[in-house]
């Protein structure tokens, strides 16, 4: 089924596994498509706004040529977890009923390590300066968020990116001052000089791009924005965060080749 924002809804049939090394418990579940996803809770600490950032921030990566597990609606029956034993995992389902997010499950995939498998320094430059646009805080040497599977390099986990909204306000809009610290991050020693990505990648990331995005997230979540009104005036705001983030002079493309300069 496709919601009709442009997303596949598939319906949660069985909870199969909790991930423990995820700090908002995602799980394991099969579907009523017959496929596993990692289900990412509405009921988690995070709530709505960590998918909000999953999907704007996963399928904006897509488009720039990355390779990212395909993101769908969950439709979740609290139901679910009335056989559940574990106590967490009870009230997590409890809490999550309706639409969450999944991202197809990659059997046999693994954490990347660039120290084994090298990254070209076009795909580090490329992953670094989205990374900073979309204030990506969550890509590091201690957790990757990137996997290897079929010997290909994949982006999961966006949810703690675009972090000022989770207390944004209108009268205190999103410059395109926010902070991007690059050092810790996980492509820093393997990029390159920034001008040329970032000449081409500003070019393809247009407002009608952005739009697109935007409007793959279901309304029912932006709703729960208190501080807008509707929700088209939160895809406005996310626009406006983009177009405020992508205009020149970009001071925190300055910040990136400063920090890639130092190590070198």
């Amino acid at each position: 089924m496709t919601h009709s924002n442009g997303l596949r809804t598939v319906a949660a049939t069985r909870y199969v596994t909790p991930f423990r090394e995820g700090g908002s418990l995602p799980g394991l579940v099969e579907a009523d498509d017959l496929g596993m996803y990692v289900l990412k809770f509405r009921g988690a600490g995070q709530g709505v706004k960590a998918l909000v950032a999953e999907i704007v921030v996963g399928e904006l990566a897509r488009r720039l040529d990355f390779r990212v597990p395909e993101i769908v609606l969950v439709d979740l029956d609290p139901e679910l977890g009335r056989a559940e034993p574990d106590q967490e995992v009870q009230e997590l389902l409890k809490a999550s009923g309706g639409l969450n997010l999944g991202l197809d499950y990659l059997p046999g995939s693994f954490d990347y390590n660039p120290l084994v498998r090298e990254p070209s320094p076009e795909t580090a430059t490329r992953l670094l300066w989205l990374d900073a646009l979309t204030l990506n805080v969550d890509r590091s040497w201690r957790n990757p968020n990137t996997l290897l599977w079929h010997r290909e390099l994949w982006l999961i986990d966006h949810g703690a990116s675009l972090y000022f909204h989770h207390s944004w306000r209108p009268e205190r809009f999103p410059a395109a001052t926010y902070r991007f610290d690059a050092a810790d991050h996980l492509m820093l020693p393997f990029a390159g000089d920034l001008a040329e990505v970032d000449a081409e990648l500003t070019a393809r990331v247009t407002p009608e791009l952005v739009r697109e995005v935007l409007a793959l997230v279901p309304d029912a979540w932006l709703a729960q924005d208190e501080a807008f009104g509707t929700p088209a005036a939160v895809r406005e705001a996310y626009e406006s965060f983009f177009t405020a983030r992508l205009a020149a002079p970009r001071a925190w493309v300055d910040a990136l080749e400063a920090a890639r300069a130092a190590r070198v």
